[in-house]
C-alpha cells in the first residue's frame, strides 16, 4: 500500500520503529546509580546499528584541583546476542576508544579511559595523572571492576535481561587489564583473551632504558654530536639479522616458509657471525652492533648479572616496521629527550618511579638501584600473581603473544604462564582453563612477516560456551597472501606433516619440542630441496 503518493506503509512502519528505538535510547540518560551520570545516549547505525552511551564513574575533585573521572562509552546492539564484553584500552590510557571491537558478533561492547583524561594531544602517552593516588588506582585495576559492574547493569537496564556470559579482550595495556581482571576480579568475567600483556610494564620500562641507552651508544652522531638513535642499525642491518635467524631456524618445523615455528629451538641463535670481516657493510654488523644486538637481547641486569625485566627471543620479525618503530624509531634527526618518542620511557618519567621525577633522565638510569624505585607503581599495576583457583572453577584464559614484540617479551610471557601451570596442578589440569599461543613473526599486538590474523574471540566463545578447548586457531596474515597456519597451545607448534599442500593449515600438526621432526626439515615452501 502506498500513502501519500509515494511513502510505503513499510517504509512508516520501519520509520516509527527507528524512532521507538532512538527514544529508548535516548531514555537511558535518565539511568540512575550511585555516582554515575550518562552523559549523552543516542543511536548509531555504523559500524553496527547501536545505542551509543557515554558515560562519567565516580566524578571528583583530585590533586591540584583537577577534576578525574571513570569515563566510559557502551554500544548496545540491536541484535543483542546476550553477551557481554569489555574491551582493553591501550597506553597508558586516558582515551575511551570506540566501542566496536565485537559489536559485529552481537556483544553489548564497553570502553573506558580508566580513570583520567588525557591531554588529547598526547593521549595515551600523558602521565600527568600520575600524580594523584586515586587516580593510579583507577587506572591499575579498579576502573575495570567500575566499568564492568555500570555497564552490565545498562545492560540489563536496557534489554530487560541480564547478559548471559561476560568476556574481556585486550591486548598490550588491554591484556595486562585481562590478567588483573583474572587475578583482582575472578568472579566478573566468563573468558578472558589478553595479548601481549603488559604484566610487569614499571620492570618493562627499565628494559627500554637499558635499551636506548646500549643503542644510543652506538649510533652515529649529527654534526652537534647528538646520537641518532634509529641509525643504530640500518633496515639492512636488520635483514641481516633476520635472514641469519631464518637460515638457522626456519626448517626446524619442517618447513622453510618464511616463519620460525618452532621457537624452542631457535633459543640457541648466535649472531656472532654476522661480524664483517673487513670494512662495514650492509651484509654484515659491525662488532660494536654486536655486542650492542647481545646487550638488547639479553635484557636489563645489574652488576651482579641479575635479570631486571626479561631476555628476548630472535625472530625474523625484527626486521619489520614495527620492530624499529618501538625500538629504534624513524627519526632522521636526534631527539633531545628520547621520552619523546617512547611511551616506555615516558611512563618511567612521569608515571613508574617513586618518588615522582618528570626532570629524571632517563639515560642515566641506575640499574642496581632505580629498579626498587619503581616496585611501588608495579604493586599497583603488575598483573604477576598466579592465585588463580576462584577464576579456574568456571572461566577460561586464553593469552597470546607475537614472538618479534618489541614491547613487551614473548619469552616473559611464558614464564608467566608457565608459574601458572606449576602453581595450579601442572600443565594438564591448567590447560583445561589457560592456554598460551606464540605468533612467530608478530611485533607488537598485530603486524611481521606473520600470521597475525586469527579469530581469538570466536575461540574463547567457543570454549567458553561450548566446551570446545583450543587444540588449534587458525591464521592468515598480509604478508603470506593465501597462506593459513594453525597456532598451537604452548609448548606446542605448528609442524609440516610432509603432506598435503604447503599453503594449508591442514598439513601441519601441533607438536611438542623433541618430538621427532618430519624428514621434509630441508625442504622449501616452493618445494626445492635446499
Amino acid at each position: 500500500m502506498r500513502l501519500h503518493g509515494t511513502i510505503t506503509l513499510a517504509a512508516l512502519l520501519a520509520q516509527g520503529a527507528f524512532a521507538q528505538e532512538a527514544q529508548r535510547c535516548a531514555d537511558l540518560t535518565g539511568f540512575r546509580l550511585p555516582s554515575v551520570e550518562i552523559t549523552a545516549s543516542s543511536r548509531a547505525e555504523t559500524p553496527v546499528a547501536a545505542c551509543v552511551v557515554h558515560g562519567q564513574i565516580d566524578r571528583r575533585i583530585g590533586v591540584g584541583g583537577k577534576t578525574y573521572y571513570i569515563g566510559f562509552e557502551l554500544r548496545l546492539p540491536d541484535r543483542w546476542q546476550s553477551r557481554f564484553l569489555f574491551s582493553g584500552g591501550g597506553g597508558m590510557d586516558g582515551v575511551v576508544r570506540p566501542a566496536t571491537n565485537g559489536l559485529d558478533r552481537g556483544f553489548a561492547v564497553v570502553t573506558t579511559d580508566a580513570g583520567h583524561q588525557a591531554d588529547p594531544a598526547l593521549r595515551e602517552r600523558d602521565a600527568s595523572f600520575a600524580v594523584d593516588q586515586q587516580a593510579r588506582i583507577d587506572n591499575g585495576w579498579r576502573a575495570i571492576g567500575r566499568v564492568t559492574e555500570v555497564a552490565r547493569a545498562i545492560v540489563q537496564q536496557y534489554y530487560g535481561a541480564p547478559a548471559k556470559y561476560s568476556y574481556l579482550d585486550g591486548c598490550s595495556n588491554g591484556g595486562r587489564q585481562g590478567l588483573i581482571a583474572a587475578q583482582r576480579f575472578p568472579l566478573l568475567f566468563d573468558g578472558i583473551v589478553s595479548g601481549a600483556p603488559a604484566f610487569r610494564v614499571p620492570y618493562a620500562a627499565i628494559g627500554s632504558a637499558w635499551e636506548t641507552i646500549a643503542l644510543t651508544a652506538i649510533a652515529p652522531k649529527d654534526e652537534a654530536g647528538r646520537p641518532i638513535l634509529s641509525r643504530a642499525f640500518s633496515d639492512a642491518d636488520l635483514k641481516v639479522i633476520a635472514d641469519a635467524v631464518l637460515k638457522r631456524c626456519d626448517s626446524k618445523d619442517g618447513l622453510k616458509d618464511g616463519m620460525v615455528f618452532n621457537t624452542d629451538a631457535c633459543r640457541d641463535f648466535d649472531p656472532s657471525s654476522l661480524v664483517c670481516k673487513g670494512a662495514k657493510n650492509d651484509s654484515c654488523l659491525s662488532s660494536a652492533q654486536l655486542a650492542a644486538l647481545k646487550k638488547v637481547i639479553r635484557g636489563p641486569v645489574n652488576s651482579r648479572g641479575e635479570s631486571i625485566y626479561s631476555d628476548w627471543p630472535y625472530d625474523p620479525g625484527i626486521a619489520s616496521a614495527g620492530w624499529r618503530m618501538l625500538k629504534l624509531g624513524n627519526s632522521q634527526t636526534a631527539v633531545p629527550n628520547s621520552a619523546d618518542v617512547n611511551l616506555m620511557l615516558a611512563g618511567l618519567k612521569g608515571y613508574f618511579l617513586t618518588p615522582l621525577n618528570p626532570e629524571f633522565d632517563v639515560m642515566k638510569v641506575d640499574f642496581d638501584r632505580d629498579p626498587a624505585r619503581v616496585r611501588e607503581a608495579a604493586e599497583e599495576m603488575d598483573a604477576t600473581s598466579t592465585m588463580l583457583s576462584t577464576f579456574s572453577l568456571k572461566s577460561k584464559l586464553l593469552l597470546y603473544h607475537g614472538m618479534a614484540d618489541p614491547f613487551f617479551s614473548a619469552w616473559d610471557t611464558v614464564r608467566y604462564f608457565e608459574r601458572v601451570e606449576q602453581d595450579n596442578g601442572g600443565s594438564a589440569r591448567v590447560g583445561g582453563w589457560a592456554r598460551l599461543f606464540l605468533v612467530p613473526g608478530m611485533t607488537h599486538c598485530a603486524g611481521g612477516p606473520a600470521p597475525d590474523q586469527f579469530d581469538r574471540i570466536g575461540a574463547i566463545v567457543a570454549w567458553v560456551e561450548e566446551g570446545r578447548a583450543p587444540e588449534r586457531i587458525i591464521a592468515t596474515g598480509r604478508s603470506f597472501p593465501g597462506v593459513s597456519r594453525p597456532l598451537c597451545p604452548w609448548p606446542g607448534y605448528a609442524r609440516y606433516t610432509g603432506k598435503g599442500p604447503e599453503s594449508e593449515a591442514s598439513s601441519f600438526v601441533c607438536t611438542l619440542p623433541g618430538d621427532k621432526i618430519h624428514r621434509a626439515d630441508s625442504r622449501s615452501a616452493s618445494g626445492q630441496v635446499q
